[in-house]
């Protein structure tokens, strides 16, 4: 699917498919510069188990990554991808279906 901006160019959406938490150092990057609230902060147990941060102490916790909490809300401007510092999301054009 491909739109046009405002000044006639044509641009192709690439929306955030997924996060490899085994990259993702959590660092908050592209939480902050999301303003679709895309993504939310998980924790990550020794096992592996994702868990919610209100739910364990932090040391409980192996170490927090990034994950998709919204996907269906990502408008593809790819903001999250410029700032993040270990290149642990994957985006591409397919839209979510509805």
């Amino acid at each position: 699917m491909s739109f046009v901006t405002r000044d006639g160019r044509d641009w192709t959406p690439e929306y955030l498919l997924s996060i490899d938490p085994k990259k993702c150092i959590g660092c908050g990057r592209c939480y902050k510069v999301c303003a679709r609230n895309v993504m939310t902060l998980r924790g990550v147990t020794e096992d592996g188990d994702f868990v919610d941060l209100e739910d364990e102490d932090d040391d409980e916790l192996e170490r927090k990554v990034m994950v998709l909490g919204d996907a269906g809300n990502c408008i593809g401007c790819g903001a999250c991808a410029r700032v993040c510092p270990t290149g642990s999301q994957t985006h591409g054009a397919e839209a979510l279906a509805a």
